[in-house]
């Protein structure tokens, strides 16, 4: 049986990741956003293509995507304890997550975005409507139901990082696990983070499921 000391922990410990995950998910999303629509815009065939800006943004988000992250965490440190004065802790693994999952909004957005019908867009053009209203009223709106999508999709490989900021003190529920189930070898409280984790993605998984579901037009009844 587990104490009320480890309970509180372990509730802590939960309120802490989704504090990571949530936080890094909006600073993720304020940098990965405005990446992914300058690719779909600036692409070959795109709505203003420029090769330079493209290429180079193409190869910064492929490049970073590439590093793993225990090893993005580790080779900012210096940047991290630049911004939070420290490089432990839940408010100094949000740089690293923001980091790392920026790249990866960037791609999914870019993805959600060039599914939208071209001739949505085509007709938009000939109204003479300007780039930024194609890209606000036409690109984001029809795209809205795979941006959702993406977001949950990025909500859990977020908190899957933030699990694995534990192994160098990043606090939550993958901290609480690398100190107690593994470094202790208190199975018990291992299996209950584990859980936990697996019980935060799911119910992430369905309430951006059900937004979806919600605001897609194209679901009747």
């Amino acid at each position: 049986m587990l104490d009320s000391q480890t309970i509180m922990m372990i509730v802590e410990g939960t309120g802490i990741t989704l504090y990571m995950t949530l936080f890094s998910t909006l600073i993720a999303y304020a940098l990965g956003l405005p990446m992914g629509i300058i690719l779909v815009v600036t692409a070959p065939g795109g709505l203003k293509p420029n090769r330079i800006v493209y290429k180079v943004l193409d190869v910064i988000v492929n490049i970073v995507r590439s590093i793993p992250f225990l090893i993005l965490l580790m080779l900012i440190i210096p940047f991290t304890r630049f911004i939070v004065g420290k490089s432990y802790g839940a408010a100094a693994t949000v740089v690293p997550l923001s980091i790392a999952a920026a790249p990866f909004v960037a791609r999914l957005v870019e993805s959600s975005l060039l599914e939208v019908d071209h001739g949505v867009i085509e007709a938009a053009q000939s109204m003479g409507a300007s780039l930024w209203t194609i890209i606000w009223k036409v690109l984001l709106a029809e795209a809205r139901t795979s941006l959702i999508v993406g977001a949950t999709i990025s909500l859990g490989t977020i908190l899957g990082y933030s699990a694995m900021a534990g192994v160098v003190g990043g606090g939550g529920l993958g901290d609480i696990a690398i100190r107690y189930g593994y470094y202790r070898y208190q199975a018990d409280i291992m299996i209950i983070t584990v859980v936990l984790l697996v019980l935060l993605v799911q119910i992430l998984q369905v309430i951006g499921t059900k937004l979806s579901k919600k605001l897609d037009r194209r679901i009747t009844g």
